[in-house]
């Protein structure tokens, strides 16, 4: 997760206020859920939850990040 979080930090127009929680201008963006089934993102226009426990769920985050901020 350390890495998947280096990779959100570098986007340009996101702030992290708090660990794992992006926020976008003023509105929140992207936080991340744990629950028995693995490790979830859920990120914002449109809503979306994505499974990042494994690589390609930690690729699909990223790419749907810079697909909403345009990079």
């Amino acid at each position: 997760m350390d890495d998947l979080l280096a990779q959100l930090r570098a986007l340009p127009g996101l702030t992290e206020k708090k660990r794992g929680v992006f926020y976008r201008k003023s509105r929140a963006f992207l936080h991340f859920h744990e629950d028995p089934k693995g490790m979830f993102a859920d990120i914002s226009d449109p809503n979306e939850r994505i499974d990042v426990t494994h690589p390609a769920g930690q690729a699909a985050l990223m790419n749907a990040a810079r697909d909403r901020l345009k990079v």
